[in-house]
């Protein structure tokens, strides 16, 4: 049988947005989702309900080969859009066995049973992340030039040394993260994950003439994200703590810095990049260009709900970068796709859809 689209992790969050964005704009495709339904993000191991009921889920494991060779019996994608992935910056210090066992043998898994069903796709993308730059470059203002920091350590951070200092001794300026000039330094391990996705797809889809399509994912939020996950979605964390009428603790000083774009422009601009399929490969930035502060998009959160100013704690994470914002101009010139939600716009809705679900009150 021949589908349209093959979507790895298709039931998660992205996946249910893109799957009603392509079907807006390409009525009557053909699309199979195949997602685990992890308990951690489906506690009740159910198809959500944001699902579109004309897409064909299958429920599999991507590491489990003997499943991949049973679906490519039986569907021949035309493209693979691959979202799945163990995400979470904290918890891939924990586990990193299952992170690595899920986002780079997972993806070795699918070429193999790819190229073992003699049915190869016409096009590969890969949601990855922001987290394969690490720290990215900034700015020693002494003389403005480029560098590359090192990783913040825990003993710095106990300290309270949150800021980035350039080889001049002063308090560096961050630069846009941009796949064309900013080297990829991983400093957590899901990052180091992403990264190796990146470079297993390249030589695989290079070597069979598979056209590549490499998004670089900045925070994504918004309505349908997993209100039951722990280990992403600060933002609907923020949401759940202000509706309780309690203080947002707010890690570091407040002053990191995040480029949060909302679901529905994701879905759009990885629409437009399967539907406009590069004839080589291609690596985007997917952002707004924005940077909001944790502690401005606690105030924010707090003021929607009437609750107390945020908390300043101190605290910190390991792996966590100080401030990741990336260029829009590949998304605008090589998509024509523009962010349209801000970010208050996006909390507003994301506030009216938590109490519709009755997570808040």
């Amino acid at each position: 049988m021949n589908v349209d689209y093959l979507v790895t992790g298709g039931a998660g969050f992205i996946g249910c947005g893109l799957a009603a964005e392509l079907m807006d704009r390409l009525p009557g495709a053909h699309i199979v989702a195949v997602d685990s339904l992890h308990p951690q993000i489906h506690p009740e191991s159910t198809r959500p309900t944001s699902l579109p009921d004309p897409v064909d889920l299958r429920i599999m494991d991507i590491c489990d080969g003997a499943a991949w060779r049973g679906l490519l019996r039986d569907v021949r994608p035309k493209t693979i859009i691959h979202l799945a992935a163990e995400t979470g910056t904290g918890q891939s210090l924990d586990l990193p066995t299952r992170h690595t066992h899920v986002n780079v043998t997972g993806t070795a898994v699918m070429l193999e049973a790819l190229d073992e069903s003699g049915s190869l796709p016409d096009h590969i993308l890969l949601a990855s992340s922001r987290a394969v730059y690490g720290e990215g470059q900034w700015l020693d203002p002494a003389d403005g030039c480029p560098f590359l920091p090192d990783q913040r350590t825990p003993d710095q951070q106990r300290r309270g040394e949150f800021d980035v200092v350039a080889p001049s001794g002063e308090i560096a300026t961050p630069l846009m993260q941009d796949h064309r000039d900013t080297p990829s330094r991983p400093t957590s391990v899901y990052g180091a994950t992403k990264l190796a996705q990146e470079h297993v797809l390249a030589a695989w889809c290079t070597a069979r003439s598979i056209p590549l399509s490499v998004l670089r994912l900045q925070n994504v939020y918004g309505v349908g994200q997993s209100p039951h996950n722990s280990y992403t979605g600060i933002i609907g964390l923020f949401h759940r703590v202000a509706a309780s009428g309690e203080p947002i603790e707010v890690y570091e000083d407040g002053q990191i810095g995040r480029d949060f774009i909302y679901i529905d422009d994701v879905a759009r601009s990885v629409a437009a990049a399967v539907i406009d399929r590069p004839a080589h490969s291609r690596t985007i930035d997917i952002g707004t260009g924005r940077a909001t502060t944790i502690l401005e998009a606690a105030r924010l959160i707090a003021d929607l709900y009437k609750a107390p100013a945020p908390l300043i704690t101190g605290a910190f994470r390991s792996g966590d970068i100080r401030w990741a914002v990336c260029s829009a101009e590949g998304l605008e010139k090589q998509l024509e796709v523009a962010p349209l939600i801000d970010f208050a716009e996006g909390n507003r809705r994301l506030s009216t859809w938590l109490r519709d679900i009755k997570i808040i009150g």
